[in-house]
């Protein structure tokens, strides 16, 4: 039996949430946004700096509101899921938010670096949870956390809202294993993990996994509704999404941040990808997301906000049509530089990088701007490089998906840049990942039981990804770039 029906998708980045109405049927899916906000980090003065937070009571309303003018329009709602960015968590106590959740770019984490390798090696710490170090995993934050003590139960973003809809806690299996909490292998809390936090076990609830059911939507909030849970780490769901018909393909999930990376069936914990700095996240159905954290497209859109700042009305699509103009070579710079990590005037920080390393200093803004999309391109061609070598699996296709897939002149330098074709597409791959998993769980479609393949075939009957092909004459350096796209 084929069952079509509606479902609502709660994504939640690092820039903007939105939540959106989804139709599935064996055709496909359509969705409607039905809402849309801003966010970011909430500045907060406190023990003498500036304090980096999520407003969560903010994005709850925002949610709320969404939910229930989505209601509104699909009153039949099968299902409701949630997915956010990860590696940040709120404390509570008896129930109760003990304060707003840090936000993973304030300089707080950086004092719980050293107390973890105290107690655990990086080496130890990666042949258990696989994770690629970033000074803002978890696991630091945790440690770095004057309050953590205080607290009886720590919730993911996504688990933080699914507990306010429901009442119900639990933890998301591909959410937690962002966490460095969780053992790459058994993919269950690991108490040595822990321990290194210097807390007790037990302050993150049970592992649950994508396709559960959370629980239902309290009284007050419309009630009834299953509250499913999905691949909750955005990233995750987008992987859900990524349409590939064949197994040689990388994926460049393209927003704030790009994760770059391959899917694989068991986790690679050799000393060579803990060299590389390579991380194992977890995927829907057990699935290995094997990729590398690189900056993305925040670079642009915080050099948009500086000169915003100064008075002026950046016209983004005139912007990137002269990056696309420039002709001369651009300095390319380590898009993974730690200078580059907290808000503030990037085009400054960029000159500066340049200047002290003898590269020619972008002059104008669209020099700036190509500046940035050819580091990101050539940080995106390295990376996949990595990871064959790694991993030995053969990448013939890249397949962009997320924000970044719309902007056409970086699909064509990561063409150029890994001299694959790139497919680019959908815009929307985490709410689609969400919402198929979602239709998977309440039979929908007919996608009961379904494999990850049938999943991606709906998708690429969805949307059709935009190609884009090495340009002629392009190489390793990759400054002669046309734009080459059809679809």
């Amino acid at each position: 039996m084929h069952t079509d029906g509606s479902v609502a998708a709660v994504d939640l980045g690092a820039t903007s949430g939105r939540v959106l109405l989804a139709h599935v049927d064996r055709d496909g899916i359509r969705t409607e946004q039905v809402a849309r906000f801003p966010n970011g980090p909430v500045a907060l003065y406190e023990d003498g700096r500036e304090a980096l937070h999520w407003d969560v009571v903010g994005l709850l309303g925002q949610v709320v509101a969404g939910l229930r003018d989505t209601l509104r329009r699909a009153p039949d709602l099968t299902s409701i899921g949630v997915d956010s960015w990860a590696v940040d968590y709120a404390l509570l106590r008896e129930g109760r938010l003990l304060g707003l959740p840090y936000h993973y770019r304030d300089a707080r984490h950086e004092a719980g670096v050293a107390p973890v390798h105290e107690r655990i090696t990086a080496a130890a710490l990666y042949a258990r949870n696989g994770l690629q170090h970033l000074p803002f995993n978890t696991v630091f934050q945790l440690a770095a956390d004057p309050d953590a003590h205080l607290a009886d139960r720590a919730l993911l973003v996504p688990d933080l809202l699914g507990y306010w809809l429901t009442g119900v806690t639990a933890t998301e299996r591909t959410n937690a294993s962002t966490t460095g909490l969780v053992d790459a292998t058994t993919r269950g809390w690991d108490p040595t993990l822990v321990a290194a936090t210097g807390l007790p076990t037990g302050l993150f609830p049970d592992l649950r996994d994508p396709g559960d059911r959370l629980g239902t939507l309290l009284p007050s909030l419309g009630g009834g509704v299953p509250v499913t849970l999905v691949g909750s780490h955005d990233t995750a769901s987008a992987v859900v999404a990524v349409p590939a018909t064949d197994d040689d393909v990388a994926y460049v999930s393209s927003g704030t941040w790009s994760l770059v990376g391959v899917e694989l069936d068991a986790p690679v914990l050799t000393d060579a990808a803990r060299a590389a700095n390579c991380t194992n996240e977890g995927g829907v159905d057990g699935r290995v997301r094997f990729l590398k954290n690189v900056s993305g497209l925040w670079l642009l859109s915080e050099s948009v906000r500086t000169w915003e700042r100064g008075g002026d009305r950046v016209d983004l699509e005139a912007l990137l049509a002269a990056a696309a103009e420039v002709t001369e070579p651009v300095a390319v710079f380590d898009v993974a530089d730690d200078v580059f990590t907290a808000p503030g005037d990037l085009p400054a920080r960029i000159a500066t990088w340049c200047t002290e390393r003898g590269l020619a200093v972008p002059g104008s803004r669209a020099e700036v701007v190509r500046s940035i999309l050819e580091s990101l391109a050539v940080a995106y061609a390295e990376t996949l490089r990595t990871i064959t070598e790694v991993t030995g699996k053969d990448v013939r296709v890249v397949h962009v998906v997320g924000g970044g897939s719309q902007n056409r002149l970086l699909c064509q330098l990561t063409a150029d840049r890994t001299g694959l074709p790139v497919l680019a597409g959908p815009v929307e791959a985490t709410a689609l990942g969400n919402v198929l998993v979602q239709a998977r769980a309440n039979g929908l479609a007919g996608l009961g039981g379904a494999s990850l393949a049938a999943l991606r075939d709906l998708v690429a009957r969805t949307v059709e990804p935009v190609r884009y092909t090495p340009a002629p004459g392009s190489d390793a350096r990759g400054h002669r770039t046309t734009i080459r796209s059809h679809a």
